[in-house]
């Protein structure tokens, strides 16, 4: 199927080229809360799979999988340190995204529905992580709001 529609250009994004799978695999992969709070935890500073375990209060094989899925949609790097890999955003405005869409939620106010397993909420038998979850383990550990 093809799609017709009227496209626009957007400020740093060469005239004409609407990469919307990319956008897609992009968006997707941050379309969990968890995978969002790893964004935020990695805007602050590049962080190893214990130290967002740590904060996070999640498995590691739990982290690693939420970090897989980051990878392979190009959100982030790892370098290895020795026997670990330390983990980076690819792109600072990957934060600056995540910054307007919440600007976004906060404007559509009443008129977004809370969904069943967002933000800390059961999500099919397991535990998610919200930002608030994250910043309250940072707040009671000592460490970055």
């Amino acid at each position: 199927m093809t799609m017709n529609g009227v496209l626009h250009d957007h400020p740093g994004v060469p005239a004409g080229e609407h990469a919307h799978g990319d956008v897609v695999q992009v968006l997707h992969a941050l379309a969990d809360p968890t995978r969002l709070s790893i964004v935020h935890l990695l805007a602050q500073a590049p962080r190893r799979v214990v130290e967002l375990t740590a904060a996070l209060g999640l498995a590691q094989s739990t982290v690693s999988a939420h970090l897989a899925t980051l990878r392979s949609a190009g959100l982030v790097d790892g370098r290895a340190e020795g026997r670990a890999t330390r983990y980076a955003l690819t792109d600072p405005e990957l934060d600056d995204l995540l910054g307007a869409a919440e600007r976004v939620v906060a404007r559509a106010g009443a008129r977004v529905e809370p969904r069943p397993g967002h933000h800390g909420e059961a999500h099919g038998g397991r535990r998610t992580a919200s930002r608030a979850d994250v910043v309250e383990h940072q707040a009671t550990a000592g460490g970055p709001a």
